[in-house]
This record gives C-alpha cells, sequence and structure tokens, in this order.
C-alpha cells in the first residue's frame, strides 16, 4: 500500500502546494487500486501527474470545506465531457451526506440532470466501512465545526489513518490505533491558536499518535501561515516516533513505511 501526498496546503492552495488531496495505491493479484483521499482546492492539476483520472477507482471525501472537496468539480468536467465521450460507470463517490447538492452548488445548475451518471455518490456514517476492492476503510465522525469524518484505511495488515480536519478526539484515537502512519493535520500552533473544536497543533497531533501507538506521524494541511518547523518541533516533544511534514509529491510506501 502507497500513500502519495498531492496537496497538503491547509485552508486554501499554498505557493508549493495544493489543497488537501492524497493518493492510496494498492497492488492486488493482477491490478492496482487507486483511491483518493479528499480533493480540495488546485489538487486536480498535480493528482494527474500521478493517475489517469480515468484509473480512479473512488473518492473519499472527508468533509465539505472547500480545501477538501472543490476540484470535484473539475473531474465532473473531465469525466462528463473528455471527447472520447462521458464516462461509462459513474464514479464512486462517498462524503457526507448532501455532498451531491454541495458539488452541484459550486458546479452549476446545468449540472443537476447529467451528476448522476458522473458520480455515483454515496453517504459516510460514523463508524461506517467502504470496500474498494481489497482496500477497507472505516471512518468516524472527528471534531470540527462541520460533518467531518477521519479514515483508517487497511490492507492485508498494513493501517495508514487519516485524521482529516479535527481537534483531538477520542475517535482519532481509534482510528489511529497502532496504525503503520498517521496522517495527522496540524493546523494550529501552541500559544498562537487558542480555539478548541476546529484544528490540531503539532503537539496535539504528536499526543494522538503517541497515545494511538502509531509507528509513523506525518503532518499534513499545513497552512501558509503555520510554521513547519515549529509543529514539527511541537510533535516531537511529545511523540518518540518518527515525525515529519508532508510535502506535496512525497511517497510513502507502506511495506517498509519509507518515504520515496
Amino acid at each position: 500500500m502507497r500513500l502519495t501526498i498531492v496537496g497538503c496546503s491547509g485552508s486554501f492552495p499554498g505557493p508549493d502546494s495544493a489543497a488537501s488531496c492524497y493518493l492510496i495505491e494498492v497492488e492486488d493479484r493482477d491490478r492496482t487500486w487507486r483511491i483518493v483521499l479528499d480533493l480540495g482546492s488546485g489538487a486536480l492539476g498535480p493528482l494527474q501527474q500521478l493517475v489517469q483520472l480515468h484509473q480512479i477507482d473512488a473518492v473519499l471525501i472527508s468533509h465539505l470545506h472547500p480545501d477538501h472537496f472543490m476540484d470535484l468539480c473539475g473531474l465532473y468536467v473531465a469525466r462528463r465531457y473528455h471527447p472520447s465521450g462521458c464516462a461509462g460507470v459513474p464514479l464512486p463517490v462517498y462524503g457526507p451526506a448532501h455532498t451531491a447538492d454541495r458539488v452541484l452548488q459550486a458546479y452549476g445548475p446545468d449540472a443537476v440532470s447529467e451528476l448522476a451518471k458522473v458520480y455515483d455518490v454515496r453517504p459516510l456514517t460514523d463508524g461506517g466501512t467502504v470496500m474498494v476492492g481489497p482496500v477497507t476503510i472505516t471512518t468516524q465522525l472527528v471534531e470540527h465545526p462541520v460533518v467531518a469524518y477521519g479514515m483508517r484505511i487497511e490492507h492485508e495488515g498494513r493501517v495508514i489513518a487519516y485524521s482529516g480536519d479535527t481537534d483531538a478526539c477520542e475517535s482519532l484515537l481509534e482510528l489511529a490505533r497502532d496504525a503503520d502512519l498517521l496522517l495527522a493535520e496540524a493546523s494550529y500552533q501552541e500559544g498562537r491558536d487558542e480555539t478548541r473544536g476546529v484544528h490540531l497543533t503539532g503537539r496535539r497531533a504528536g499526543e494522538a499518535a503517541r497515545d494511538a501507538g502509531a509507528r509513523r506521524l506525518v503532518l499534513t494541511h499545513l497552512p501558509v501561515w503555520t510554521d513547519v518547523d515549529v509543529v514539527v518541533t511541537e510533535a516531537k516533544q511529545v511523540y518518540l516516533g518518527p515525525v515529519e511534514a508532508a510535502t506535496a509529491g512525497a511517497s510513502y510506501l507502506l511495506e517498509d513505511v519509507r518515504v520515496r
């Protein structure tokens, strides 16, 4: 199982990265399964450097803020209006309730009659399970001002946990329990951002990795105003395992959890 960081900028695209988007690839028998976690603003461009868009098997949207779902609009265009014709089978898209409505609001009313031909939109649930080929994805509600899900992605004993956007909460610990890699947002800095119930700091992400027994911590969703070195240092003060900040294009192979 491979995780590639497509976009890791928090809240909006930064100068070096698109907003949140992550590609999971799993080799199973005679094919590769490709799953996209979030498809935030600006992510569709770099995603095409990694995969042909028709090869995507499913998209999972953690929550309906634009930096996590907005490029579903662009993918809709690619699948609906390609010169070779509209994609034959609707692409499974999993997200919070009303995901289809939000895409239509963002794209425009001319997609109302066509969206179901392009996307098979299905709701995520708290404690629910999504199967994409041989990959099992468990979703739980996390702590954010809107309905938001964290995810646990499993294949043949390997586990990636993805926080989505969240503050510290028990469900994040459950999702990250004994994970090989915890991909955790760290938008806030200790001493600067006091609002609770929105985002993690580097320290709180490190505490989650420590308490869950995760083997590696990758900090993501870093806004341009958050100092990467600060949040990494915060995490390292409480978590003894490997810690680094996500960078666009970085790839992690879960056979040995090495960055490529």
